[in-house]
């Protein structure tokens, strides 16, 4: 018996593991700022390349060996095996290229960006994955893009290539129109939609196997932001609707569907000169596969009380935090700290090893011997609670990195 419930484990595609990413400082660092260039086109290329290595104290699944990610971590009494692991990767080592035409419609703009972090079905390796394949003119873009659910700008300088568990980081296809562009700034977009579900208890019962999941409306989201000299505000949301049929034969109807909805609130604040304090608080129903590093969308819900629809398919609440400081000490070296979180509101149906809490941290010292090499370590921690049989795990990582920046730009003079 399930619930009215889009089959558990269906990460469709975008989806969670599908539409992340690695960014950290290196999302800002890979290439330098766009030229000015009203008048004449420009085309850059732009990249850089990375290697990581560290040691992990305790253990975490394989296929995410080089990055935190508590819902990664052991659900159980060495899952993975036992601790202490060494690892070194160039998964981040990134490559793009943008472009900008005047038009008599107004500017022509266009990003495509891949790295070598594998997610999905190539989960653990290293192998090609896209980030941007995305084209704007005037107020209208299309591609895939950071939706505007997400503000990248929370994203600390950090090593550590997943990012903050709680933050809100979803790479979604989509169109949007931008009718206020700039610092301040307004958007709304039509994603595309998709999600995952936790047949919880129920998972291997046989009935399950006849829902499938469907998704009659794209996702809406909309940000505005206001733009000041000490920073920004900015607040994004997004509203959705996820529903599953049950096409079977049996007694059962376990079809049903939900809306899934967010709001996220996100600011920096300038502190003195090059020092930033990023923030985010975001909270919602159904919205889980947008969050950097969160469950599923739909759980299972007992109502053993109808005998045709024993258990119901529901939105699971959710609540993700952020809270960093990017401090430069000078012209050679900077250092990042902070914390994230991200709690679920678990479903009665879950199993009660189910993923309820999770809690990630970082501090650093980066530096800078010249233009475009960076060399830091890092410090890296993350926690995992699962929801009923009193199990946790911590998870504790030392990492050093070199980065080398690459660009090159052809027009704009």
């Amino acid at each position: 018996m399930a619930g009215s419930v889009i089959r558990m484990t269906i990460a469709l595609a975008l989806g969670l593991e599908l539409g992340q990413h690695c960014a950290g400082q290196t999302q800002n660092a890979a290439a330098s700022p766009a030229p000015d260039a009203k008048q004449n086109p420009w085309l850059e290329i732009y990249g850089f390349a990375m290697m990581d290595a560290g040691y992990d104290f305790k253990q975490v699944d394989p296929d995410w060996f080089d990055v935190v990610r508590p819902t990664k971590l052991p659900a159980s009494r060495n899952q993975f095996g036992t601790n202490g692991n060494t690892y070194f990767s160039v998964r981040q080592t990134r490559f793009g290229a943008r472009s900008e035409v005047p038009t008599s419609l107004g500017k022509l703009k266009t990003l495509f960006e891949f790295e070598l972090f594998g997610t999905g079905a190539d989960a653990g390796q290293t192998t090609f994955r896209l980030r941007h394949a995305y084209g704007e003119l005037g107020q209208f873009g299309a591609g895939q893009y950071d939706s505007p659910f997400m503000d990248i700008n929370v994203f600390p300088n950090s090593l550590e290539c997943w990012g903050p568990n709680g933050m809100v980081f979803f790479r979604n296809v989509q169109f949007r129109w931008m009718p206020v562009q700039g610092d301040s700034r307004v958007t709304f977009a039509l994603e595309r939609p998709g999600a995952s579900a936790d047949q919880g208890r129920y998972a291997d019962r046989v009935e399950l196997e006849d829902v499938r999941p469907r998704f009659p409306m794209p996702d809406l989201s909309g940000e505005a932001r206001l733009g000041r000299k000490w920073g920004y505000l900015k607040i994004a949301g997004m509203l959705r609707r996820i529903e599953w049929e049950d096409v079977g034969t049996d007694q059962f109807d376990l079809s049903g569907g939900a809306w899934g909805w967010g709001l996220n609130l996100s600011s920096n604040l300038k502190v003195r000169k090059k020092n930033v304090i990023k923030l985010q608080v975001a909270f919602g129903e159904g919205i889980q596969n947008y969050m950097n590093d969160a469950p599923a969308d739909i759980g299972i819900k007992n109502n053993f009380g109808n005998p045709k629809t024993p258990v119901l398919g529901v939105p699971l609440p959710v609540l993700g935090i952020v809270a960093f400081y990017d401090h430069c000490w000078n012209d050679k070296f900077s250092s990042t700290i902070g914390y994230s979180r991200l709690d679920i509101d678990n479903s009665d149906g879950q199993a009660a090893n189910a993923f309820r809490s999770g809690q990630y941290a970082v501090t650093n010292l980066l530096y800078y011997p010249v233009k475009d090499v960076m060399a830091g370590g890092e410090f890296q921690y993350g926690y995992r609670k699962n929801f009923l049989d009193g199990w946790s795990a911590p998870d504790y990582k030392i990492q050093f990195s070199f980065r080398y920046n690459f660009s090159f730009r052809i027009g704009g003079l």
